[in-house]
């Protein structure tokens, strides 16, 4: 058997603890593999942990210690860095708990919201930069940290509650009418907002088309023509405040 067909076996045994993998190494080598493979996952579990201790608050230690060890049999790492290990936890979690979105919405905040504190930084733009824009033709280029997801449940409160060493958190509940998450970094805070369905549309068809006058057409068919025209001029306010646009360029 050559070298890299032992690696291989090694690499398989290692992820999944088939023990025909583990064969080959002969019977005295069986101590010093288990010891290897509690190792392995043990840095796995303490890598997810830290990467979402909201959520092993909100589960508890051994439900959350279960999912993790779930999620390293069914997703093993395939980056140079551990650091983007637990991208897929929320996956995982909608496969244990199917029936708990809150669940679902809270790992996502937890990972967007160190995602965003990551991503490629950009200068926001203020209000004076407003004066000589050409609106028919201006395009408005969003900050690179912001994360976008449908809001069906209370999480952001939820997670609010858990950051507080002694705030009782609410239970889950869904919304009345669905919303969105928005999460994004302005200096050096990740930030978390809930906001309506019109705004969270409104982002997304920004993400879509950076065009101002196609923004304003979908407002106006979203919400009639004075209606529109008012939430766009509100909506680009609240953007440039709270440091979500970073550039207006001509189209």
């Amino acid at each position: 058997m050559n070298l890299a067909q032992w690696q291989n076996d090694f690499r398989q045994w290692l992820l999944t603890g088939n023990e025909d993998n583990a064969r080959v190494f002969g019977h005295c080598a069986t101590l010093g593999l288990d010891i290897y493979q509690n190792n392995y996952r043990t840095q796995l579990v303490r890598c997810l942990g830290v990467s979402y201790p909201t959520i092993a608050r909100w589960l508890g230690e051994d439900a959350f210690r279960e999912a993790a060890i779930t999620h390293i049999e069914t997703h093993p790492p395939r980056g140079w860095t551990l650091d983007t290990y637990g991208k897929d936890f929320e996956d995982t979690l909608s496969t244990l708990y199917p029936h708990n979105p809150d669940l679902h919405e809270l790992a996502w905040i937890e990972w967007a919201l160190s995602e965003a504190f990551v991503a490629t930084d950009a200068p926001a733009l203020s209000r004076d930069a407003l004066w000589n824009v050409d609106w028919e033709t201006a395009n408005l280029h969003l900050t690179p940290s912001l994360r976008l997801r449908t809001a069906t449940t209370n999480a952001d409160a939820i997670w609010q509650a858990l950051q507080e060493d002694n705030a009782r958190a609410p239970d889950g509940e869904m919304l009345d009418i669905p919303g969105g998450l928005i999460v994004w970094r302005r200096e050096y805070t990740s930030r978390l907002q809930r906001v309506d369905a019109v705004e969270y549309a409104a982002l997304r068809s920004l993400q879509d088309d950076p065009r101002f006058d196609t923004l304003c057409e979908h407002l106006v068919d979203r919400l009639g023509e004075e209606a529109g025209i008012a939430r766009a001029g509100t909506l680009l306010a609240d953007w440039l405040d709270a440091a979500l646009i970073t550039t207006i360029t001509p189209a």
